[in-house]
C-alpha cells in the first residue's frame, strides 16, 4: 500500500499538466501549491519507520527523486554579488496600518526602484512623503506606482482590467534605459461550490502578455503581484517570454504570501534582456504580504 501511494505521489508530479482546469480551475490550483506536494511523503515515510518495511522506504526515493528533479535546483544558493539596478516590489495592501513606516522600511533596502501594488488613493499622499527624498521620480497609475533615484519617461497605464491596475514606464538607469512594468492582477478565489475562480485574473494576463509583446525595449522588468506562481500553467503567457528571478537567481522558494506564513511566491520579478543576479523576500510590513526584490546586472 505504502509503495502504491509512492507511486501516485510520483505521478502527480509528473503528469501534474494533465489534471484539467475545466473542473473548478484545478490544475492551476495544484500548480499553485505544488512544491508542498512533498508533504505527502511524510506520513508515508512515517508509516514505512512504523512497519519497520526496507521495501516501503526504498519505494519513497521515487517521489522524493522526483520532488527533487523539479524544485532541487529552487533550493541550492544562486545569488553572487554585483548588480546595476536594486528593485523592490510590494503589494501594500489597501488596509496597511502604517503605510508611511511601510514605505520607509522600503526604502531602507537602499534600492534604486520601488513598485507598490494595493495603493489606496487616501493613502498615497502618506507614501509620497515618506519616499519623496530617497526617490525623486514617481508616477501613480491608478492603485499601482513606481519610485526611482533615477529619472522616468514614456510612463502611462497599462489596460488590464476596466480600472488601472498597471502601468509601464522607462527608467533612465547610467547604463541605459530599462523597460518596467507593474502590475496587480485580479484575486483569485477558491470555493468549495465552484474550486478554485480565477478566470478574471487569466483575462487580465493575456492582455498583459499582449502590452510585453508590443514592448520595443530589449531590457524588461515586469514585477508586482500577479496571483499565481510561476508553476501556474495560467501565467505561461508571461513565463514563456520572461524569466523569473527567484528561480534564476535565488536562494529557496521566495514565498511571499501570506506574510503571517508565506505557502506560495504570488509577488514576482520576471526579467528579459538582464540578467538577474540575487533575488530575496523582506521582512513583513504592515501588509499580508512579503515584500520581494531583486539586484540585476545590465
Amino acid at each position: 500500500m505504502i509503495a502504491a501511494f509512492s507511486a501516485l505521489t510520483a505521478l502527480l508530479l509528473l503528469a501534474h499538466r494533465l489534471v484539467p482546469n475545466w473542473v473548478g480551475n484545478a490544475g492551476s490550483l495544484l500548480e499553485t501549491f505544488l512544491p508542498w506536494t512533498a508533504l505527502l511523503v511524510l506520513p508515508l515515510l512515517v508509516a514505512a519507520l512504523l512497519r519497520r518495511s526496507a521495501l516501503a522506504l526504498v519505494s519513497l526515493l521515487l517521489p522524493a527523486l522526483v520532488w527533487g528533479g523539479f524544485f532541487g535546483g529552487r533550493l541550492s544558493d544562486k545569488t553572487e554579488a554585483g548588480g546595476d539596478l536594486t528593485i523592490v516590489s510590494h503589494n501594500v495592501n489597501d488596509e496597511n496600518p502604517d503605510p508611511a513606516g511601510t514605505a520607509r522600511a522600503l526604502a531602507a533596502t537602499g534600492a534604486q526602484v520601488i513598485a507598490l501594488e494595493e495603493l489606496k488613493k487616501s493613502e498615497i499622499p502618506k507614501y509620497e512623503d515618506a519616499l519623496a527624498a530617497a526617490y525623486p521620480h514617481h508616477s501613480v497609475q491608478g492603485t499601482v506606482g513606481i519610485w526611482s533615484t533615477f529619472p522616468l519617461g514614456d510612463t502611462r497605464p497599462v489596460a488590464i482590467m476596466p480600472w488601472t491596475r498597471a502601468l509601464r514606464t522607462t527608467v533612465d538607469t547610467p547604463k541605459g534605459p530599462v523597460a518596467v512594468f507593474v502590475a496587480h492582477l485580479p484575486s483569485v478565489r477558491v470555493r468549495l461550490d465552484s474550486g478554485f475562480t480565477a478566470n478574471g485574473r487569466d483575462e487580465a494576463i493575456g492582455l498583459l502578455a499582449d502590452a510585453l509583446a508590443g514592448e520595443r525595449s530589449s531590457r524588461t522588468v515586469l514585477v508586482g503581484d500577479f496571483n499565481g506562481t510561476a508553476d501556474d500553467r495560467a501565467l505561461e503567457p508571461i513565463t514563456a517570454r520572461l524569466r523569473s528571478a527567484q528561480e534564476q537567481a535565488g536562494d529557496g522558494f521566495g514565498f511571499s504570501w501570506p506574510a503571517g506564513l508565506p505557502m506560495a511566491r504570488i509577488d514576482q520579478i520576471f526579467v528579459a534582456g538582464v540578467r538577474p543576479t540575487a533575488s530575496w523576500t523582506l521582512p513583513a510590513t504592515g501588509s499580508d504580504h512579503l515584500p520581494v526584490a531583486a539586484s540585476l546586472a545590465l
